[in-house]
């Protein structure tokens, strides 16, 4: 260590060997120094100016806050750790310090006591629907999953980063063409597309574990058809998942989006699941648009029997 006697006479003060035990502890601005020692401001100052042109002492800026900590030299620890068995005032710099982190901790708690109920509508730096949607995936276990009307591939895409296998699924030759190309280019080789009806999957039977409509099912002319397909098309104990949207009356999404249904009603996708011989149907509204038209989004999740739950019936 550069200056070894300047800093062992530095540690010769009292005051300055409270402010490493401290520093040692816990990153500390100025203010919360004063707070803990009960010293001017000027003292404090001079003092880490010393600690830190020793080289026991180094600064962050945190936005416009300094904060200082020591710099864990190892010959400086061991006076360190023995000045607490010495020093008078190291039970009530504890005590200080543990207050000063307390106002810490309030001061962040405040802040999202005031935030209660807006949390949802004010922008928050970090928090995006793409890392939540990242962050479950990552919770899934490996599947091979079927992406029913996959459009341009973005969930298929996303599901691939976790999945065994992805198959996407969709009627438009275009769509089919582009997601393809994405894929090709971001170097995935565990997801493809086809060209395929909703209403007539181009997979076997009881090959894949996960079965998907991701606003795709008010596409299908005979929605019962394609949920009874996503049955075939599951092995025993597979789920289907449908997102779709709530019934609805805005008429121009049948111009607009080519829907051919204005939606479903929560009855009418347990009805679907129900027919189609599904298991442990749960249906919720999981989604409200805060603009008209007011569109809802309808999560609905079921099983397909395992092979013994089948047998059992």
């Amino acid at each position: 260590m550069p200056g070894l006697l300047k800093a062992l006479r530095l540690l010769g003060d009292e005051s300055r060997l409270r402010m490493l035990r401290l520093l040692d502890r816990e990153e500390l601005s100025v203010a919360e120094l004063q707070e803990i020692l009960g010293m001017g401001q000027s003292r404090i100052s001079m003092a880490l100016s010393q600690l830190r042109q020793a080289e026991l002492v180094e600064l962050r800026k945190a936005g416009q806050k300094s904060l200082y900590r020591f710099t864990g030299d190892p010959t400086v620890s061991g006076v360190i750790r023995q000045s607490a068995l010495e020093l008078a005032e190291t039970r009530d710099d504890d005590e200080a310090l543990r207050l000063i982190l307390k106002k810490r901790k309030d001061r962040v708690r405040s802040y999202f006591d005031e935030l209660a109920g807006r949390f949802g509508r004010d922008y928050v730096p970090g928090r995006s629907w793409k890392g939540l949607s990242e962050m479950l995936i990552r919770l899934l276990p490996p599947m091979q999953i079927a992406d029913i009307g996959s459009g341009e591939g973005t969930l298929s895409l996303l599901l691939a980063q976790r999945a065994i296998e992805v198959t996407g699924i969709d009627n438009s030759e275009k769509m089919v063409e582009y997601a393809a190309g994405v894929a090709r280019r971001a170097g995935a080789t565990n997801v493809s597309f086809q060209l395929g009806d909703l209403e007539e999957l181009p997979l076997p039977d009881a090959s894949v574990d996960l079965a998907l409509f991701s606003q795709s099912l008010h596409h299908a002319l005979h929605p019962q058809r394609a949920v009874q397909e996503a049955f075939r098309i599951l092995r025993p104990g597979g789920r289907v998942v449908i997102l779709d949207l709530q019934r609805h009356s805005f008429e121009e999404a049948r111009e607009l989006y080519a829907d051919v249904w204005l939606g479903f009603t929560q009855v009418e996708i347990l009805d679907f699941l129900r027919k189609a011989r599904f298991r442990a149907a749960d249906v919720t509204t999981v989604h409200r648009e805060d603009e008209a038209p007011h569109l809802e989004t309808l999560l609905a999740v079921a099983t397909k029997a395992s092979t013994r739950e089948a047998a059992s019936q």
